[in-house]
């Protein structure tokens, strides 16, 4: 097996990442509570390291200024914040997408943010669509990613560790919110969720909401404008969350021992309702259906929501990629995804405020994974990866919007989901994650310099504690090296993702790049090693000591027009 590092390099480079305190390397903190929220970090045993500092140094930013975006609630429990301009916890993202995502690096902040919605929910069942430090507002809904896939997702990734009482808790605010929805936001009968303004959505500036008032009527969400010629709309966006939320409310049913068939059958219908009224077989897009029955024809980022939603199967979402998501004339941007097509004429690619009209946002490319890895589209995933973080490396503020041409941070600073997805990207491109199903992922990829020719990392370094157990990652740009409790337990090449269980026993291996990638995996580091050949996608089983390919789908390749 060759190696890009002589041994005296590699072990120059793991002792100094061995002396990281990842404490010390975050800074001077900014209040007192920020002491215990960087612990909650620390114990996960999360480090980074690469050989150049910008990108390293950048991730450090991004971890000190999430501390800025916890705050303790009345009760002192850390909540999570979306930072920057928007002081206060959103329904939309905080509670849902951020904190999902921060369950893997602060997992108590996860658990109190996910808490404080269902304690604060209103007695008719309404989940208030953001919380400050006056209280609950109900003002309108604000609904993306599904909030039931997000309480879920923690369960899953901590389970028998948390709390016994937080499952039952978050089952029952989660379906008296189904049940309000169901009542209020079905106004004209179709079985689909409907938008009566544009914060609904928090889609601000978008054309799609173009004469479309913000705000719901007289601020009740039960109410829409009633002089409105176009609104109440069937919202592929929201019908799809609540899809996807029924379906995991099911998977809380039956983890709690209670019936799961209804939650199965009210997906079904919410299913149905989504693909018969707002997918247009025509252009293979999913639009909002307006007060008169025709198609707002809009193309946005309800694309990407939807399929974050798992609607559809592989085939379904690989013709989206090919139509939509990587062609470089819709939302495949030098960025991507763009919040509108770029070829529709109402396109603004600004960044300079706050918009969903052209710009690349960062609540877009935090939902963007789940979409891919639901259909096991990986190498395709590692093309939004590697530019966004190339543009994340040279980011000082953080803030909520990428220009799409330059990658130039646009409106705002400290904004919790661009904080996150430095951390979310680093680990899913040369990190160490753990998933809801048990197993860690040690990618072998490297951040590229595609910006300028300027290299990010020859080499990269992550750790991260799993029931009690440490595992480092140490990665090259030909080799790559796993080590458990201090001592080599696997060597790879460069370009797959190694898969072990959460004890550290291999389990399979996922082919990362668009070539084949050929070679072995030495266990313990000595002998000959086992074979293997992986393409790009493809899905090998670690069985009776050798590799077997269980998924083979191919590569998805960008389009043009």
């Amino acid at each position: 097996m060759t190696t890009n590092m002589d041994e005296t390099e590699r072990a120059s480079f793991r002792a100094a990442f061995a002396d990281l305190d990842a404490a010390e390397r975050v800074g001077k903190l900014n209040k007192s509570e920020d002491k215990a929220t960087l612990g909650y970090f620390v114990d996960t045993g999360v480090k980074f390291s690469a050989s150049s500092p910008l990108l390293e140094n950048a991730y450090y930013e991004a971890v000190r200024r999430l501390l800025d975006c916890v705050k303790p609630n009345g009760e002192g429990q850390p909540i999570l914040q979306e930072g920057g301009v928007y002081y206060g916890c959103w329904l939309e993202s905080t509670g849902t997408i951020n904190a999902e995502l921060c369950a893997r690096f602060m997992p108590a902040v996860t658990e109190a943010t996910y808490r404080q919605f269902a304690e604060l929910q209103r007695e008719d069942g309404l989940l208030p669509y953001k919380i400050t430090e006056a209280g609950a507002v109900f003002k309108q809904i604000q609904l993306v990613t599904p909030p039931a896939r997000s309480a879920w997702n923690y369960y899953a990734l901590h389970k028998g560790r948390v709390a016994d009482d937080y499952l039952p808790l978050m089952y029952e605010a989660l379906s008296r919110y189904d049940d309000w929805l169901a009542r209020h936001r079905d106004t004209r009968g179709s079985a689909c969720v409907e938008a009566f303004c544009a914060f609904d959505t928090g889609h601000d500036l978008s054309p799609r909401f173009w004469h479309v008032p913000d705000t719901p009527h007289l601020d009740d969400p039960a109410l829409p404008y009633p002089d409105s010629a176009l609104v109440p709309f069937l919202a592929p966006d929201l019908t799809a969350s609540v899809y996807c939320s029924r379906r995991y409310l099911a998977f809380m049913a039956r983890e709690l021992g209670l019936p799961h068939e209804p939650w199965q059958e009210k997906a079904e219908a919410s299913f149905a309702s989504l693909m018969k009224h707002c997918f247009e077989e025509e252009d293979h897009f999913f639009y909002d259906v307006d007060k008169q029955g025709r198609h707002v024809k809009v193309q946005s980022d309800v694309l990407l929501r939807v399929m974050a939603s798992e609607v559809g199967d592989r085939d379904f979402f690989d013709r989206m990629l090919r139509l939509y998501l990587l062609n470089t004339s819709k939302f495949f941007a030098k960025y991507p995804f763009t919040s509108l097509a770029m070829d529709d004429p109402r396109f603004d690619p600004f960044a300079s405020y706050n918009t969903w009209a052209g710009a690349t946002n960062f609540l877009s490319l935090i939902r963007a994974p789940h979409a891919f890895e639901h259909h096991g589209r990986y190498v395709e995933l590692t093309w939004v990866l590697q530019p966004i973080v190339s543009a994340m490396a040279r980011m000082t503020r953080f803030g909520q919007v990428l220009s799409p041409w330059t990658g130039k941070e646009g409106f705002a600073e400290s904004y919790s989901p661009a904080l996150l997805c430095m951390l979310d990207y680093v680990e899913r491109l040369c990190g160490i994650l753990p998933t809801t199903s048990g197993e860690l992922w040690f990618t072998g990829l490297l951040p590229y310099p595609f910006d300028h020719g300027e290299k990010l990392a020859e080499r990269t370094a992550y750790s991260r504690e799993v029931d009690g157990k440490s595992f480092e990652l140490i990665n090259g740009e030909e080799e790559c090296r796993v080590y458990m409790d201090g001592k080599l337990a696997f060597r790879f090449p460069a370009g797959i993702r190694l898969i072990t269980d959460r004890a550290g026993q291999l389990t399979g291996l996922i082919g990362m790049s668009a070539r084949r990638i050929e070679g072995a995996i030495q266990i313990g580091g000595a002998g000959e090693g086992i074979p293997f050949g992986a393409d790009g996608n493809e899905e090998l089983a670690f069985e009776a000591g050798a590799f077997r390919s269980v998924s083979a789908p191919g590569i998805v390749y960008p389009t043009y027009r």
